[in-house]
C-alpha cells in the first residue's frame, strides 16, 4: 500500500510539475510577445521604407519610393492602406519596353504615369484597387510612376509633361 501511495504522490507531483512548467512556459512566451510584435513591426516598417528620390512633375514636387529589382517591382504598393501627400512609387526598369501594371493586392486607388527614357510622360492611367486589369504604356517606357488616384489630373500633369529628377537615377548604381 505505501508503494501505491508513493506512486500516487509521484504521479500528482509530475502532473503539478507539468502544469507549472506549462504556466512558466506560457508566462515566458507571453512576456516575449510584445518583443516579437516590436520586431515584426520594425521588419514591416523596414520593408515599407524604401530608398526615395525627389522628383518634379509639371512643377510640383513629389517623393517617390524606388522599386528597381524584379521583387520590389512585383511587390510595389501592395497591402498599403495609405500614401502620405505627394508620395508615390517609381518603378525603374532595365530597358525601355511596353510596361503594363495592375493592382493585385493593392487596396489604394492609384494613377500611373508611364515615362520614357527622356522623362516625358507617355500616358497616364487610373487604376482601380484589387484588380488584375492591365494598364499599359502607350510606347516604350523606362519608368512607371504611381501616385494617389487623381494626383496628376489635380496638378494639370498629362501626357507630354516632363518628370524632372530622373537623371539622378542614371548616375546612381
Amino acid at each position: 500500500m505505501p508503494r501505491h501511495r508513493a506512486n500516487a504522490y509521484v504521479g500528482a507531483a509530475k502532473a503539478a510539475s507539468r502544469r507549472l512548467h506549462g504556466r512558466v512556459l506560457w508566462s515566458r512566451l507571453t512576456s516575449l510577445l510584445p518583443v516579437g510584435l516590436l520586431v515584426w513591426g520594425c521588419m514591416a516598417w523596414a520593408q515599407a521604407v524604401a530608398p526615395t528620390v525627389r522628383l518634379t512633375a509639371g512643377g510640383h514636387a513629389l517623393t517617390a519610393e524606388l522599386a528597381r529589382t524584379p521583387n520590389e517591382r512585383m511587390r510595389g504598393l501592395m497591402h498599403r492602406r495609405m500614401l502620405p501627400p505627394d508620395h508615390g512609387m517609381l518603378f525603374v526598369f532595365e530597358a525601355p519596353e511596353r510596361i503594363c501594371m495592375w493592382m493585385r493586392d493593392t487596396p489604394l486607388p492609384l494613377s500611373v504615369a508611364f515615362v520614357d527614357a527622356r522623362g516625358d510622360i507617355l500616358n497616364i492611367a487610373n487604376m482601380q484597387p484589387l484588380t488584375l486589369e492591365p494598364h499599359c504604356a502607350a510606347g516604350d517606357a523606362l519608368y512607371a510612376l504611381e501616385m494617389a488616384q487623381g494626383w496628376f489630373a489635380e496638378r494639370g500633369v498629362r501626357a507630354g509633361s516632363r518628370i524632372q529628377g530622373l537623371e539622378r537615377l542614371q548616375r546612381q548604381p
